[in-house]
């Protein structure tokens, strides 16, 4: 090996290292975004109609900054209609990749980590996708009616856009659910679990963000959970269990179980950490705004490795 190969695999390793090392999502636009869903005069529930279409036009503002491909899907539901709002990237390979998050809320709350979080996650996804060479195809996809009383029926949003990917034939190469990913704690007992021996495997702080998968999960999550583990961004843990265990289906990747799809969902756990969950205390303010970005930033450098 020459002297000048081995000082540009240096340079390589070193642009490399530091890329990785420095947080790539921009913590002032996500606290934008969230204070732009959160902070209104109605919430998302799926009794203001208005509301959760000024949300599904909020999102489908910013998408059309960063995509040209992108639409709303339309369903509906005891006579109101409801949206889901769709970004694409990458338009030009067969195979595609799902990246969801809902943006309804359970009641009277602003829902900052249950959805918002997530929803921001798809956000500014779009921004950090926006010029990249993928190998795939990118699916942003905001649902609406994830929560009560809809939670668990086919009028789901990801239900529909599940099921619309099977009618149409569309060649899924796996789906991520991102479900509350700004909630840390890095005190002890801030982490409960299902079953509490757990705690003996994964720590009672709530430090980390977690890769939940059912058993036989396929190949697309295989790969995503090494890939993602891989980038070493923030502390990460998988969770790999049946349906059974609460908490391992409760967000949108379980539709996408139901067509065969492999998914699954990124999360910090929920109310198993996270005791503001449906409650109005879920605010912005509780939210860990750094490690969130940190959270994006490993979905967005897995989905361009693999």
């Amino acid at each position: 090996m020459t002297t000048q190969k081995r000082i540009s695999i240096l340079i390589f390793l070193f642009v490399t290292s530091y890329c990785f090392a420095t947080t790539i999502s921009d913590t002032t636009i996500i606290k934008s975004h969230l204070t732009a869903i959160t902070k209104t005069g109605k919430f998302r529930t799926y009794k203001n109609i208005d509301q959760l279409n000024k949300t599904a036009d909020y999102i489908k503002t910013i998408f059309n900054q960063y995509s040209d491909s992108v639409f709303i899907q339309e369903y509906s539901v005891n006579g109101q209609v409801y949206k889901n709002v769709i970004c694409s990237f990458g338009t030009e390979n067969k195979k595609r990749i799902i990246v969801g998050a809902h943006y309804d809320v359970c009641d009277n709350q602003e829902g900052a980590d249950d959805n918002a979080s997530g929803v921001v996650g798809l956000l500014e996804l779009s921004r950090l996708l926006k010029g990249q060479k993928l190998n795939q195809r990118i699916d942003l996809v905001a649902y609406s009616l994830e929560e009560p009383p809809y939670f668990r029926t086919e009028y789901m949003g990801s239900y529909i856009h599940a099921k619309s990917l099977v009618d149409n034939k569309s060649e899924v190469y796996g789906m991520i659910s991102l479900e509350m990913i700004a909630y840390f704690k890095d005190k002890k007992k801030s982490q409960s679990y299902p079953i509490g021996l757990l705690s003996l495997f994964y720590g009672n702080k709530g430090n980390y963000i977690t890769l939940v998968k059912k058993f036989g999960a396929g190949q697309f999550v295989r790969k995503f959970c090494e890939k993602y583990k891989s980038t070493k961004v923030i502390r990460t843990k998988k969770f790999t269990g049946p349906p059974a265990i609460p908490g391992i289906d409760f967000s949108d990747h379980l539709n996408y179980w139901k067509f065969d799809f492999s998914a699954l969902m990124l999360t910090d756990t929920a109310f198993f950490r996270n005791k503001n969950y449906h409650e109005p205390t879920d605010t912005m303010e509780t939210l860990d705004i750094k490690r969130m970005a940190k959270v994006i930033d490993g979905v967005f450098r897995t989905l361009t490795m693999l």
